[in-house]
């Protein structure tokens, strides 16, 4: 039994492990999680089409206890949420109608050479200027093109929302949370349709892993996001952001 026990805990280890590091990353800094997790579980010989299955099931978990933990850590700008909401859940359902008929990979490298620009410039400015909270002005057609792209192209809410938004001068801290807790509703609004065509196959011992594994990094995540210094915030949000969309670019060419 004992043997059994630690056969089956030994198998599921890896995949906890990655759940937690990549909810870490995600639940600090508002973005990566599915770049981390499908890219490790790859490395570790999973294929793809399992890949995508598991990380997006369990996000819809991870990031519902992400913005649970956020809220309790007064990390949601309210304000910025009703804007964001609306126009990010009708991107999202109108891209993934729209997925069976327009193949939008061709864009993605385009998008992701975007991101690495303000990737570069969030870390040249975290070190030269102090952030200054400022309202976004543009928020309407972020939230719709951000939930348009991460339908449609198995990710880049966190990415395009959250960089965008600290361009426009607002508040990392404040900026995570939130875009991590709408993250919850549009990542639903997303995946159940899906989730309800896979059923239970979904769950395999990759997603019990990943859901593990980011369910426990969760709080820790925004207790993160709400204690650390903005400046180190914005800094961490470039690195990350600039590093992902280079590992992208290169994995296209």
């Amino acid at each position: 039994m004992i043997d059994l026990f630690i056969a089956h805990f030994s198998e599921i280890l890896p995949f906890i492990l990655i759940g937690f590091g990549a909810q870490m990353v995600d639940g600090a800094l508002g973005m990566a999680y599915g770049v981390i997790s499908s890219t490790l579980l790859l490395a570790l010989g999973v294929p793809p089409s399992r890949a995508s299955a598991s990380v997006h099931a369990a996000e819809t978990f991870t990031t519902g206890v992400s913005a649970i933990s956020h809220i309790l850590h007064k990390n949601v700008d309210w304000k910025l949420f009703a804007r964001l909401i609306i126009p990010g859940v009708i991107g999202g359902v109108t891209g993934a109608y729209v997925l069976s008929h327009i193949d939008g990979t061709f864009i993605k490298p385009f998008i992701q050479a975007y991101l690495a620009t303000i990737g570069v410039y969030l870390i040249w400015r975290g070190f030269h200027f102090p952030p200054h909270k400022r309202d976004p002005k543009w928020v309407t057609p972020l939230g719709l093109f951000g939930g348009f792209l991460d339908a449609t192209g198995g990710g880049g809410w966190g990415p395009v929302v959250t960089s965008n938004l600290l361009l426009q001068g607002s508040s990392p801290r404040h900026t995570i949370g939130t875009v991590n807790t709408v993250e919850f509703i549009l990542t639903t609004a997303i995946s159940l349709t899906f989730l309800l065509h896979l059923g239970w196959e979904t769950f395999t011992t990759y997603t019990v892993g990943l859901l593990i594994g980011g369910v426990v990094a969760a709080p820790f995540g925004a207790m993160l996001a709400r204690h650390v210094a903005p400046k180190v915030l914005l800094v961490s949000v470039g690195i990350v952001l600039t590093l992902t969309s280079f590992y992208g670019i290169s994995k296209w060419f």
